[in-house]
């Protein structure tokens, strides 16, 4: 039961880091200070003080960065990857239970796989929100992200299955929307 509660939290972690890097980061630190979230072997250092400041720095700089209407698509080619990664480092960080080669490819399968799918969701959210008002519709998508990301770390922690569920029933939903916005015409075009 402890391997999985672990996945979950993982997973749950990797899927806020596909709406914002480093919120699931933060928490996941503040998490390990507290002695309330167990770390992998060789993942102690998310609990020191040198990560805490470093994390609570980056996604003071990244919230700030989404809210500034050209930076938050350069933030978002560059928070793919970023994404990614983030998803990986937080899932393996508490696959506590699973030997060493599982706990890597869980978490670049897992915890990369969701990050990519939540982070892909938001892109193609955020491009449609720009071609149907001009960007101005993106603050309140910022801050749908910011909503996201802190809401699925806190599950992730205190109720792991239910952040998985939320994390993709939101990236599908999503999906869904952009697919329906992607397949209409322009209007105004004459065919």
């Amino acid at each position: 039961m402890e391997t999985l509660i672990s996945m979950a939290i993982g997973l749950g972690l990797a899927a806020a880091c596909g709406f914002r890097v480093f919120v699931p980061l933060l928490v996941l630190s503040l998490g390990a200070r507290s002695g309330y979230v167990p770390l992998s072997p060789g993942f102690t250092w998310v609990a020191s003080d040198a990560a805490a400041i470093a994390f609570g720095c980056a996604t003071l700089l990244e919230v700030i960065g989404f809210y500034i209407p050209w930076l938050d698509h350069a933030l978002d080619i560059a928070a793919t990857p970023a994404a990614i990664a983030a998803g990986m480092v937080t899932s393996a960080s508490v696959f506590t239970d699973l030997p060493p080669l599982v706990r890597l490819s869980a978490a670049v399968v897992g915890g990369g796989g969701i990050a990519a799918l939540v982070q892909g969701s938001t892109v193609a959210l955020r491009a449609g929100s720009t071609a149907a008002t001009g960007g101005l519709g993106n603050v309140i998508l910022a801050t749908g992200e910011l909503a996201g990301s802190v809401l699925v770390s806190a599950l992730a922690i205190m109720l792991p299955l239910v952040a998985i569920v939320v994390a993709l029933v939101f990236a599908w939903t999503v999906y869904a929307v952009a697919r329906r916005v992607l397949r209409q015409p322009p209007t105004g075009v004459s065919g």
